[in-house]
């Protein structure tokens, strides 16, 4: 999952009371930015594995800071906290956890087992990165059911590139994601590449949300 991610952060977006959308979508892949930095730092552990799974070539065999419920959960809470701190809006901290959790839910439904409760055995994971009939349409799906609902929960204070520039940046890094030549090996160069691509997203995201407000009451999203 990748820009299946962003999902909830649309779809929570669509809320009046939610944070900017940009925020949104840092929280959406909080974790991961967090497993990337601490892969570099070595302190969580993937591997490139060729044929590990029929989309995916990524082992994460060593993830418990990030990829567990326990983790997602603190991480969740901690963004949820600076929300709150920040702004004052309580409900829109609550938002805003609940999409960082998010991430691990989705997680669960395409991850081979490498996720865990609380960092040890059991691990889970629904393996749909084996199943691309399945994953692709899913993936998009829900990517883009959720921008229409946000797309119709609000509505552009002037002309913007901003929607159509989003379109076609999540298309994109989903193109790569899926049809790029597999790595051969782990080089540090994966996780710099995600979190340069999140940061990006995030960016756009934050554009298209200070362009538009919500229907009901003209506040921006």
């Amino acid at each position: 999952m990748f820009i299946g991610h962003y999902s909830a952060a649309f779809v929570a977006a669509a809320h009046p009371k939610a944070p900017n959308l940009g925020t949104l979508f840092i929280g959406a892949q909080l974790v991961d930015f967090g497993f990337f930095g601490l892969a570099l730092a070595g302190v969580e552990k993937m591997r490139i594995v060729p044929g590990f799974t029929v989309m995916n070539p990524m082992d994460l065999y060593s993830m418990p800071y990030t990829h567990s419920l326990l983790g997602a959960l603190i991480w969740a809470a901690g963004f949820a906290l600076i929300i709150g701190l920040l702004t004052k809006n309580k409900f829109g901290a609550l938002i805003g956890g609940l999409v960082v959790l998010s991430h691990w839910v989705l997680d669960l439904l395409v991850h081979s087992k490498d996720l865990t409760i609380a960092g040890s055995p059991p691990k889970l994971g629904f393996g749909l990165w084996n199943y691309p009939a399945i994953e692709m349409p899913l993936e998009i799906g829900l990517t883009f059911g959720a921008l229409y609902w946000y797309i119709k929960a609000t509505k552009p204070r002037a002309k913007s590139r901003a929607l159509l520039v989003m379109i076609a940046v999540l298309l994109a890094l989903q193109a790569f994601n899926w049809f790029s030549p597999p790595p051969q090996s782990y080089e540090a160069s994966m996780p710099i590449s995600a979190l340069i691509a999140f940061v990006v997203a995030a960016l756009i995201a934050y554009w298209l949300g200070q362009g538009r407000t919500h229907r009901s009451t003209g506040e921006t999203s």
